[in-house]
């Protein structure tokens, strides 16, 4: 293994996170530009959006599960390669289609790290500290989103400002890239292909030398290796279903209750409550400060506090903040104090999802598959998550036109609601357990055998 410290592996691991967040938020401001521009309508406007979420469903289909293949680390880079192109070609897009078709490819390799890096960081992480270290990757999407809020604001006085908003997200592709060279592979998929000394290696590094925790994850991990993987049919087997409902509940209501057409249209919203253009966009970067602090204050508590428990209380603040804000927005015409109640229940709402479904979905999707068809099993959520996203943002717009701000949002908040059910319905627990002892506890409620090493 290369020798590099535990926070550089970390930090490069998770900036793909970053360009995760800052490739799907800077649209929100860009697309204020690109509509005078271009003379988009609603539709156009909603496919240059939600062009990147067509690629991120390709992404995470097709370069997902060739990291069970290939390794998590290769795709990684591969994913930076993709980034990179994607963003220059959006950035010096001519005209309408050639626009959707760079977002496109730039949306594939947002998808890829959306299906690659839970899953690496999770493989990386020893269990008490899992949470906490996957749940990074959303803190570097938040502040993503937060680089192209500032960005937007930085260059809304040019003429080409979008161009510079679009391109700007190369440069962080590219140390994504050289930071990729020297990340250490993740071990299970070195035990998996027969690189135990490797392996070995990584954990040793990972759990800061401590011989015996080393010994004792590399003895499950071997343990686990051994099952040979079903590939697709293991996926939908009696075993992974438990799995296979929370990756595809939690992938689809995290994305039904809102959350990414507030952070994608919020510029659009404020404008609609009476902002101007350019005050919009600076309430914007306020609201990406809040949510960065937000989602760092989760990144703390991710390990001190249940997964289920921060799904549901999250499920139940953004409820109450989706309503209130469909009344501020009925009467926000006519009332300042009205457009001003609609933009804090806004920030409270974006607060409660960045410290709850926000990362908790991506770290949970990351923990509950087995080892041999864990990229598949994340791969395949993140389609899921990303379908469901592109429906929503597509849509978007026209159901703003057709109901309006106001009734819009209540449905959203009745999403919140059942998402609180399905949790307590059919999610389980995965905080301070291994992701061997998870896997082994599905086998044995299933009627497999559970191997040596791992225990309930």
């Amino acid at each position: 293994m290369r020798k590099v410290s535990t926070g550089f592996v970390y930090f490069f691991g998770a900036l793909g996170g970053l360009l995760f967040g800052y490739d799907t938020g800077v649209i929100s401001g860009a697309i204020l530009f690109i509509q005078k521009q271009m003379g988009l309508g609603s539709w156009q406007q909603g496919w240059v959006v939600s062009a990147v979420l067509l690629g991120a469903v390709l992404g995470a289909a097709i370069i997902g599960p060739s990291s069970d293949r290939f390794g998590r680390r290769k795709l990684l880079l591969l994913s930076a390669i993709i980034f990179f192109v994607g963003a220059l070609g959006s950035a010096f897009s001519p005209e309408f289609w050639t626009l959707i078709v760079s977002r496109i490819i730039l949306g594939m390799a947002v998808g890829a790290a959306s299906a690659l890096i839970p899953t690496y960081l999770a493989e990386l992480s020893p269990a008490d500290k899992r949470g906490t270290m996957s749940s990074l990757f959303q803190l570097m999407v938040m502040t993503g989103i937060l680089l192209a809020y500032i960005t937007n604001y930085s260059f809304a006085g040019m003429y080409t400002g979008w161009r510079w908003m679009l391109g700007f997200a190369a440069i962080p592709a590219a140390l994504l890239f050289l930071g990729g060279l020297v990340l250490p592979e993740s071990p299970r998929f070195l035990v998996k292909t027969g690189h135990i000394d490797n392996a070995r290696e990584v954990l040793d590094t990972m759990n800061k030398h401590d011989t015996k925790a080393v010994n004792k994850e590399l003895a499950q991990i071997q343990e686990q290796a051994k099952i040979v993987s079903g590939g697709w049919s293991e996926l939908f087997s009696k075993m992974v279903r438990p799995s296979l409902i929370i990756g595809l509940g939690l992938a689809i209501f995290q994305q039904v209750m809102g959350c990414n057409t507030v952070l994608y249209y919020a510029p659009t919203i404020f404008t609609d409550v009476g902002f101007g253009v350019n005050a919009a966009l600076l309430a914007h970067i306020g609201i990406g400060i809040f949510n960065v602090i937000v989602t760092a204050i989760a990144v703390m508590i991710m390990d001190k506090v249940d997964r289920k428990k921060m799904l549901i209380y999250g499920a139940i603040g953004m409820a109450v903040s989706l309503f209130v804000m469909s009344f501020g927005m009925k009467f926000s015409g006519g009332s300042h104090v009205a457009a001003i109640i609609s933009v804090i229940a806004l920030t409270i709402y974006i607060a409660f999802f960045s410290a709850t479904w926000g990362p908790v979905m991506w770290v949970m999707i990351g923990e509950v598959f087995p080892l041999n068809i864990r990229g598949l099993g994340n791969s395949f959520s993140s389609v899921i998550n990303w379908g469901a996203n592109m429906v929503v943002s597509l849509t978007f717009p026209s159901l703003l036109d057709f109901f309006g701000t106001g009734s819009l949002f209540i449905g959203y908040g009745v999403l919140c609601l059942l998402a609180i059910w399905f949790v307590h319905a059919k999610v389980f627990e995965t905080r301070n357990r291994s992701l061997e002892e998870i896997e082994a506890t599905l086998r044995a409620k299933a009627g497999e055998p559970e191997t040596a090493q791992a225990t309930k």
